[in-house]
């Protein structure tokens, strides 16, 4: 049965867990109840006093002593160094030498610390430190239409670093979002005015300068703080749903440019060479000039004294000069011509250059038989010739 069941009689005070109202810290059937809370402070308190060197409480509940009015000085005095201490250790800050930090007292701007060890006020001052030499980087990516009208994924890389720390932090709310923004303009803006050609190849450098001095003007603008280093645009590509079409056309341009660098190769083998046999002609041609000027010149001189000799002694010249002219012609012949003699007019031809094949041949009997036959045995026939003019040795 319940202790609290009613009709329990006077069983049911002897069975409440808790003990009577009057006396719930006592023994009641041998049985021990739970602590007294006041009773625990009391002695919570008599022992602090102890440590301390207060005095003990009077012991005495019906009196009412309360357990914050025997608090003594030297616990206030413990308390105030605690709160002291804390308070230093969160107003004492050290700034590293890449850092920087701005105090706001009243949340309006106060001061730029630099490196060292320094203090503010709290609460009544607040402080924001950053990094200002550190090189941050983000990634992005985007769908943009190019110039021509053609849908592209442009891929880049931002590198940016603080360079004011008063802008950064109170004249922008989120100024990393507006430098995100501020890029994606830029990018669209120089990749709209970008031929696709130039975005899918050799243009990415140039396109990385311009958007990198675009997006610095915008940060500027909106006085973020923030100074870009550097814009990587990486290798833009066409949508997925075009790609292998694109592919195809920067292959078809890749054997272009292959085979104009192969053709500039060629001609830079050929070029000169064609010069130096051009140069090599204009010098043969030179010294073939000098060269028939010079003789011309000396026949030129020769003449002239051929002229004095003759006019010294015209016989003996017409003689030298007629014996040098047939020793020029027939030297140059394969072919003589004997004369008979004086009132003969019967003349016999030697083909000199089939004696000499002949002679070369070896074979006697066949080189006979063959001299024989044919036009050389016609060769060997004396061929009548008109009367001589007795005077034409003279004439020459």
């Amino acid at each position: 049965m319940a202790w609290n069941e009613p009709g329990g009689g006077n069983n049911s005070n002897n069975q409440d867990p808790w003990g009577s109202g009057g006396n719930r810290g006592g023994n009641r059937g041998g049985k021990q109840g739970p602590p007294d809370l006041d009773e625990a402070l009391k002695k919570l308190q008599d022992s602090l006093n102890k440590m301390f060197g207060g005095k003990k409480g009077s012991g005495d509940r019906g009196k009412g002593t309360g357990g914050g009015a025997g608090i003594p000085k030297a616990m206030w005095f413990v308390a105030g160094l605690i709160i002291l201490a804390v308070w230093l250790f969160n107003a004492v800050y050290m700034v590293d030498e890449q850092e920087q930090a701005i105090v706001l007292r009243f949340g309006e701007y106060n001061r730029t610390v630099e490196s060292g060890l320094h203090l503010y006020f709290p609460p009544v001052e607040r402080k924001f430190q950053r990094n200002v030499t550190q090189v941050r980087s983000y990634r992005q990516q985007g769908q943009m239409l190019t110039e021509d009208e053609n849908i592209v994924e442009v891929p880049l890389a931002v590198q940016y670093r603080i360079s004011n720390l008063e802008n950064f932090v109170l004249m922008n709310e989120d100024p990393e979002t507006s430098l995100r923004h501020a890029t994606e303009s830029a990018l669209r803006h120089v990749v709209g005015s970008t031929s696709m050609h130039q975005v899918l190849t050799e243009g990415r450098e140039q396109m990385g300068v311009e958007t990198t001095e675009r997006l610095q003007r915008y940060l500027d603008l909106y006085n973020t703080g923030i100074t870009v280093v550097q814009v990587n645009i990486e290798s833009a590509q066409a949508p997925n749903e075009v790609q292998d079409a694109f592919d195809d056309v920067i292959r078809a341009r890749e054997d272009e440019v292959r085979e104009r660098n192969q053709a500039e190769s060629y001609a830079n083998g050929v070029i000169p060479e064609a010069r130096g046999q051009a140069q090599r002609l204009m010098e043969e041609a030179n010294g073939y000039r000098d060269e028939v000027v010079a003789r011309a010149m000396g026949e030129a001189e020769r003449f002239n004294l051929l002229v004095a000799q003759y006019q010294q002694s015209p016989q003996v010249m017409r003689e030298r000069l007629y014996l040098e002219t047939m020793q020029d012609v027939l030297s140059s012949t394969s072919k003589v011509l004997v004369s008979g003699g004086e009132g003969s007019n019967n003349l016999l031809y030697l083909p000199l250059d089939k004696l000499m094949q002949q002679g070369g041949s070896g074979s006697s009997s066949s080189s006979s038989t063959s001299y024989s036959s044919g036009a050389d045995a016609s060769a060997r026939t004396p061929v009548q010739l008109p009367p001589r003019d007795p005077r034409a040795r003279e004439t020459r």
